[in-house]
């Protein structure tokens, strides 16, 4: 038997093609969805992953503040513990200070000087008196000159006053008080 074919063949072919066009357009448009849908998994997980290193690095960062605290509290505790221990050893320095002093000034203390009042600021004191003439105030100021605890004598006021019936020079003077150095930072004692 013969076959005859009563439909066109090029009706055929074209519908052939348009299956054929549809099929690859199906296929193509599932891969392409495919394909986006892989991508945005990727990006996804690595937004995931990015977010979760995120997380660690803020934890780390408020544990390294916290850290970051506690030393600066340490350095203001250790700052105050430094300056504690400057007065303690200005303190322990000074402390014979005043008997040096008193000692000091009746050795160098010439004859008919008398002192009625004496002060002391930090390193400066102030003395006042009366003396017999106003040669034993000079020669109390070069003692003062050559004390080796004593330094810097400068006369104030010297004047003629009458006490008790005698005629007396009241005078008043600043000096001050020579300290040892105090040892640097980088010595040891």
């Amino acid at each position: 038997m013969i076959r005859i074919n009563l439909l066109p063949h090029r009706e055929e072919k074209r519908r052939a093609r348009r299956q054929q066009f549809w099929a690859f357009f199906g296929l193509v448009t599932i891969i392409s969805g495919l394909a986006v849908f892989l991508v945005y998994l990727l990006i996804a997980r690595e937004i995931a992953a990015q977010e979760a290193r995120n997380e660690f690095l803020k934890k780390e960062i408020a544990v390294l503040d916290k850290q970051i605290d506690q030393i600066k509290r340490l350095k203001e505790q250790s700052d105050a513990l430094m300056e504690r221990k400057k007065i303690i050893e200005s303190l322990q320095r000074d402390r014979a200070e005043a008997v040096r002093l008193l000692s000091e000034l009746a050795k160098q203390m010439p004859e008919g000087v008398y002192i009625r009042s004496l002060k002391q600021d930090g390193q400066r004191i102030s003395l006042g008196g009366l003396a017999q003439s106003s040669a034993r105030v000079s020669t109390l100021m070069r003692n003062i000159e050559a004390s080796p605890w004593l330094e810097k004598p400068q006369l104030i006021e010297i004047k003629a006053v009458t006490v008790d019936k005698r005629r007396v020079n009241e005078f008043s003077m600043n000096a001050s008080i020579k300290r040892a150095p105090v040892a640097g930072k980088g010595e040891q004692k």
